[in-house]
């Protein structure tokens, strides 16, 4: 099961490079309560009709995951990675779930995440030539 990170479902949902890629994942991927709220406050800001978001997903197949204790309290100390003090509650939410995926594996375009020195895989959205997007 693959995790979607908030940017990589803002990617599908805008239709930028990469989107495809996220689309291919959808299915039986899963997506954090945490990142999801992220997802429609960023929908809210772009003045987009955010209503159907979770109702969409569902349909394609991604599971939404709550936020569990253990969760939380692996998102507070991310904060002590090397690079964990820049990454957002939401980001660190997603890493979180990710560790107690299997496989564990996240779906982002964050190229920060690439660099961290965690129990999984990451996974960059790419652009139209193959490159991750940012």
């Amino acid at each position: 099961m693959t995790v979607l990170d908030a940017s990589a479902v803002l990617a599908l949902i805008h239709e930028e490079p990469g989107a495809d890629q996220v689309a291919e994942a959808l299915p039986g991927a899963s997506l954090g309560a945490a990142n999801l709220a992220e997802i429609i406050g960023k929908l809210v800001d772009a003045d987009v009709d955010a209503s159907r978001v979770r109702q969409l997903l569902t349909a394609a197949g991604v599971t939404v995951e709550p936020l569990l204790a253990e969760d939380a309290e692996l998102a507070g100390a991310l904060r002590s990675v090397e690079g964990g003090g820049a990454l957002s509650l939401g980001d660190r939410c997603c890493l979180a779930l990710t560790v107690r995926s299997a496989p564990a594996e996240v779906l982002t375009a964050d190229r920060v995440w690439a660099d961290l020195d965690l129990p999984i895989r990451v996974r960059l959205v790419e652009d139209d030539r193959g490159r991750p997007r940012r």
